[in-house]
Formats: structure tokens, sequence, C-alpha cells
């Protein structure tokens, strides 16, 4: 006799977020190019205390089942003398715990086994090219290329879920299909593409057309056909392009696309499994809090507008009463991406907006569509269940 299959719980994303990202230090052994936080070697004054940490941890539990996800970020977790004792406190309340380590020295197998052993449900490790001149180039750091790789697989074989996080920008895009086989290579069971925020350092760093990527959203739905979950950060316009691509609409003839796309199967072949792409309406925002080194809450950590600070006002009222954080759930933006069909399943950057014009309701200037060209006719979206591909 078998067990009854139980529905996954569903998610109001004017209730609760989906993911929690605490940005633990602002202390980090690297000095990314595109670093969101500009990273220091040592950690600014005003960090969280451990009390204060496991008050937080409460806070998140707070705001009930299911508990939102709790991604334990920097700079470099690892530096946080603290973290397995936080992470046992999450783990007891019932919080589903994730880590962003960097990899440094710290990260050795006996460091990877002790995460596996914690409680910690996935990891996330950062790759943004796929040789050593072009990810060391963004890494700062000789032999940075080869000790990802080994990181990623030794996490695969403790039987963690692992995702590989890789930020697109003009000095790897030509490497995407090359990225892409490294993830499915290695076992990794999710990609997340991050796209470029001009922020931090990353206002130094070239970032991509509208057009082109409007090209790597296509390849990606493309690349999600081969044994790994593909998410996109600070790019809900890739869930349009997933719309479109369901309906039959083709992929268009673009020099950028047809190249990562002849790549991709000179690499892995021909796509032989179901797409897996990761498509809940999410954005800054909605379904998305991050709680930097200091308390302060902000929509994302690529959306440096302060909501509080969690020191003097609970998250939970933060989360469900901000006014900006009720028109971006209501989706009351300006101009094209006021007027998109898409407004509620994308919605835009909010991030890229408010870098852009100061305005987080503000229209995302990355995306190329033009409201009303071609409609998939989107679903309203209510409630969405989680998911293993909402792991991280």
């Amino acid at each position: 006799m078998t067990a009854p299959v139980s529905s996954p719980p569903a998610v109001s994303f004017a209730q609760r977020p989906m993911l929690v990202f605490w940005e633990t230090t602002r202390s980090c052994q690297l000095a990314c190019r595109h670093c969101r936080a500009s990273a220091l070697p040592q950690p600014l004054p005003g960090e969280l205390s451990r009390a204060q940490g496991r008050d937080l941890i409460a806070q998140v539990a707070g705001f009930g089942r299911p508990y939102p996800i709790l991604v334990f970020t920097g700079g470099d977790c690892l530096l946080r003398p603290d973290l397995f004792d936080l992470v046992e406190e999450g783990v007891s309340r019932g919080v589903r715990v994730c880590l962003s380590p960097s990899v440094t020295p710290l990260l050795t197998r006996e460091m990877i086994d002790r995460i596996a052993g914690s409680g910690v449900k996935a990891v996330s490790i950062s790759l943004d090219g796929a040789n050593p001149a072009t990810h060391d180039g963004v890494r700062g750091i000789p032999g940075h290329f080869d000790a990802t790789m080994q990181c990623i697989r030794a996490f695969v074989d403790t039987g963690l879920t692992v995702q590989v996080n890789t930020t697109v920008m003009r000095a790897n895009v030509n490497e995407l299909a090359d990225v892409a086989a490294c993830v499915a290579q290695s076992g990794t069971h999710i990609w997340e593409v991050f796209f470029l925020v001009q922020m931090g350092r990353g206002e130094a760093v070239a970032a991509l057309t509208p057009e082109e990527h409007e090209d790597v959203c296509h390849f990606l739905y493309d690349a999600s056909q081969y044994g790994f979950v593909v998410r996109t950060v600070e790019a809900p316009f890739f869930r349009r392009v997933v719309a479109l691509r369901n309906i039959g609409v083709p992929a268009p003839e673009h020099k950028l696309y047809r190249k990562l796309l002849l790549r991709l199967t000179q690499q892995l072949g021909d796509a032989s499994e179901r797409k897996r792409v990761h498509t809940a309406a999410t954005r800054d925002g909605k379904g998305v809090l991050f709680v930097a080194y200091d308390g302060d809450v902000y929509p994302a950590g690529f959306l440096p507008v302060p909501l509080g600070n969690i020191r003097d006002q609970p998250l939970v009222g933060i989360y469900r009463d901000d006014p900006l954080l009720r028109s971006i759930r209501a989706a009351r933006f300006a101009d094209r991406c006021g007027r998109c069909e898409y407004a509620d399943l994308c919605g835009g950057s909010r991030a890229r907006a408010y870098a852009a014009s100061g305005d987080p309701l503000g229209e995302d200037p990355a995306c190329p569509y033009q409201p009303g060209s071609q409609s998939a006719r989107p679903c309203a979206t209510g409630p969405v269940p989680m998911s293993r591909s909402d792991s991280l």
C-alpha cells in the first residue's frame, strides 16, 4: 500500500515571501568585479549579533507555515563565527535554511561535509565563466575556477541540492552555453542566472543591451531542457519569454541567440528532457525580501530602498504593510511596465528601474518588449505551490 501524495503548500505573496535573504556579514575574502555589496575584508560595525540573528530567524518563522526559505548570504556567510549555531536555530524551528558561501580556503572538504550534515537544505556557488581566464578575471583570484568546480562537485556528492549562480555581463555572455555544460556535467540541480544591475562594484561592469537580454532569455529556455532547473534574478521578463515559447512563438533569429544555441547543442547534444523553468511570479518585494547585515530591510539585495529595521519593526509587518511593497505586489508601475499585459507575471526588475531612474515603480530599461505586441494571455497569478525548484 502506497502513502497518499499530499499537495505542496500554497503561498500568498501578499502574506509572506517565498525567500528571505539575510546578508549575515559584509565580510568576504574575494573582491569580485560585479559585487552588489562591495564586500570588505572585515565585518562592518553594526552587524547583527548572535541574539539578534536568532530573533531574525524567529521573525521569519513568524510569517507562519509554509515558512519562507531563509538564505544565509553575504559577503561570505562562512565568516560568521556563529554560523552553525544560527543554522541550528533555523532548523530547530522548522525553517528551511540555505547557504551561499564563497569559494575561499575556508570552504574545505571538511567544511562541505559539515554543511551537509547541519540540516541545510541547499547551497549556491557562483560560477561566472566556463574557463579560468573568464571566471578568475571576474573573481580576482588565480586558480579560483578550478577550486569552484571542485566545490560544486563535492557538494553534489553530499546529496545536497546545489545551485550554481552566474551573473551575465559583457565579459562572459558568449560563454553561457559552456557554463550550461559545466552545470549539466557537474550534476548541479539549479542554474540561477543573474542579470546585472549596475550598483556596488557592478556599476563599472558592462551590461547587455535589451535585445541581448532577450536572446539570453530564449537561450535559457532551451538550456532548461538539459536536466537542471533554470531560474533568473532581476530578469522577470524571462517568464514572458517562457509563456510565449510555450505557445509556439519562435525564438528570434538573432546572432547571439543562434550562436549560444549552436554551442549548447555542440556541448550537450539535442535536448532530451522537458523544460524545467522557475516561473512563480516573484519580484523584488513580491515573494522576496532582503535583510542587510545591520538589520535594515530592503525589497531585495539589488534594490537599496530601506523599509525599516528588524531591531525596531517586526519583519512580518514591514513585508505586509509597507506602501512600496504593496504597490509592487499590486503591479502599480509606470510607463511600459504599467501598461504591459505581463505586469503581474513579470513586472520588470524593480532594482534596475530604480538604478536607471530613481523610481522603483518605473519601467525596466533592460526589457525590449512593447506591450500588446505578442500576447500569450498570461494567467492570473494567485497562491503558488512551494516546490523543489524553489529550494534556493
